[in-house]
């Protein structure tokens, strides 16, 4: 390993184990000269090299800190929270809930079943110190009956969806809102703090799987999609068939 690299290695691990949050304040090029023993131009290429992977940010005048971590969700598919939350990602389940569907349910998941129930969760995902998103998600025990045994420690409820269910359709709609107390308590944001939310349902079949509602702090999170034309568009002079 050159020097460099050995010098962004040791650094990195410090910020995905949590003993740099995000925030703190790195050495500068001068004190990793003076640790390691090395030239200046390898101190700050180590640098340039977190910051090339969205580690850490340089400001002017001021040094070099810990990033906080930015997610980017695709907008169609149905992506992992894992991934798309990236290293050091943890989550914690703030409630776990079985019941029979209410009319809200019902309309959040579309046609049940008669005396169907639902498995109600709300999970907070984490990375380097810092909540990335709260998710509220029902899943419907017809579609899924395995989810009622399930505690959703070890994997979120996502993942473990993604993993055991195939899903043929899933729609999309997003919104943004300023967080009321309760839901800038859970994210550690300030009430009013603009968010993101992504309300996602999923389909095998007609049968409704899964509704989520995701809500991310608006400034540690974005949307990103890429489409192209169904076809390309008739060349003037050209009629279609």
């Amino acid at each position: 390993m050159t020097r460099h690299a050995a010098i962004r290695a040791e650094i990195e691990a410090r910020i995905l184990s949590g003993a740099l949050r995000p925030g703190d304040k790195l050495p500068s090029e001068v004190e990793l000269v003076a640790e390691h023993g090395v030239a200046r131009m390898t101190a700050s290429r180590a640098l340039a090299d977190l910051v090339a992977a969205g580690l850490v940010v340089r400001r002017r005048k001021a040094g070099s800190f810990v990033a906080a971590p930015r997610a980017e969700e695709a907008l169609l598919g149905i992506p992992d929270l894992r991934a798309t939350i990236g290293p050091g990602h943890r989550h914690a389940v703030l409630s776990r809930a079985l019941r029979a569907a209410t009319a809200e349910d019902r309309a959040r998941l579309g046609a049940l079943p008669r005396g169907a129930r639902v498995l109600a969760l709300v999970v907070r995902h984490e990375a380097g110190g810092l909540a990335m998103a709260l998710e509220d998600r029902l899943i419907s025990l017809h579609a899924v009956p395995e989810a009622r045994a399930e505690r959703f420690e070890k994997t979120p409820p996502g993942s473990w969806l993604l993993d055991r269910v195939p899903w043929t359709e899933a729609e999309h709609r997003i919104s943004a809102i300023a967080a009321d107390a309760d839901t800038a308590g859970r994210l550690g944001i300030a009430p009013g703090a603009a968010c993101l939310v992504l309300d996602r349902r999923s389909f095998r079949g007609e049968e409704a799987v899964t509704a989520v509602r995701l809500t991310y702090p608006g400034d540690r999170h974005a949307f990103t999609g890429r489409s192209r034309p169904l076809r390309e568009a008739p060349q003037p002079g050209i009629r279609d068939a």
